[in-house]
């Protein structure tokens, strides 16, 4: 059995989610990196450090799940942390295409149901997934910690808002299925309060990474601030919550 704690942090073979993976390390955690490729997951753990596992793990794949969780009890044998932190952001948008070409061809008139479909396989229903897979071993954690990782542009309260700067590029496919997983990690507070299982939604930032082409203005370090913080709550720490590194926000 592992003595030190144990997180899992999908999609952390880049960006944020390999900065999440540092950051836990650095705070006496084994960490598995999730990765659909699992050699790039390997690169990614050896740059973590040992303290870092590959796993491959594609939160698309219902038999890669289960593997990833079969694995976790054979050779780890417990999960303290679950960051879901697999994302994309589209999947047609062509090369040299600005943000606001891409939004003009994913308003709800026009949108391919495709495009919605790719997205919210892997930002919607593949948190469920893993989730659902890993759920027995958090339950076996003393005090467990799910943390999903949002966006701001998810959030409805803003968008309705005339004022908000990004209301212009909310649509059915990336903000919109933030707005779902925000309404999937409530859904999942609701259930698991009564067990100390935490699960809150952690909006990054705008960050620099490959989700955006590294159009954002944070760092990576930056980003991953909030996740981890969340990640590392006590017993007394909410759940159900949203929020970015300036505190809650609106959902």
């Amino acid at each position: 059995m592992q003595d030190k704690p144990v997180a899992l942090v999908t999609g952390a073979n880049q960006g944020i989610g390999l900065q999440i993976a540092k950051d836990l390390v650095a705070h006496g955690f084994t960490v598995l990196v999730g990765s659909r490729n699992l050699e790039r997951g390997e690169a990614a753990a050896k740059e973590v450090g040992p303290d870092a596992l590959a796993l491959q793990l594609d939160v698309t794949d219902q038999a890669s799940i289960a593997g990833a969780a079969e694995r976790i009890r054979k050779e780890v044998g417990r999960l303290d942390v679950l960051i879901n932190n697999a994302a994309i952001s589209n999947t047609n948008k062509t090369p040299g295409m600005s943000i606001q070409e891409y939004v003009k061809t994913t308003r709800p008139s026009n949108v391919s149901l495709d495009e919605v479909r790719a997205v919210w396989e892997t930002n919607v229903f593949g948190v469920l997934a893993v989730t659902q897979a890993m759920l027995p071993l958090l339950r076996e954690a003393p005090a467990a910690r799910i943390v999903n990782v949002s966006s701001g542009v998810g959030s409805l309260t803003r968008n309705s808002d005339p004022a908000s700067p990004w209301r212009s590029i909310f649509g059915p496919v990336y903000p919109a299925s933030k707005t779902a997983l925000n309404a999937m990690t409530l859904a999942m507070a609701i259930e698991l309060e009564s067990t100390g299982i935490k699960v809150n939604a952690a909006c990054p930032g705008f960050t620099k990474t490959n989700l955006n082409n590294y159009a954002g203005t944070q760092t990576v370090e930056e980003g991953a601030r909030e996740p981890v913080r969340l990640a590392l709550l006590g017993p007394d720490g909410p759940t159900g919550t949203y929020s970015n590194a300036d505190g809650p926000l609106p959902w």
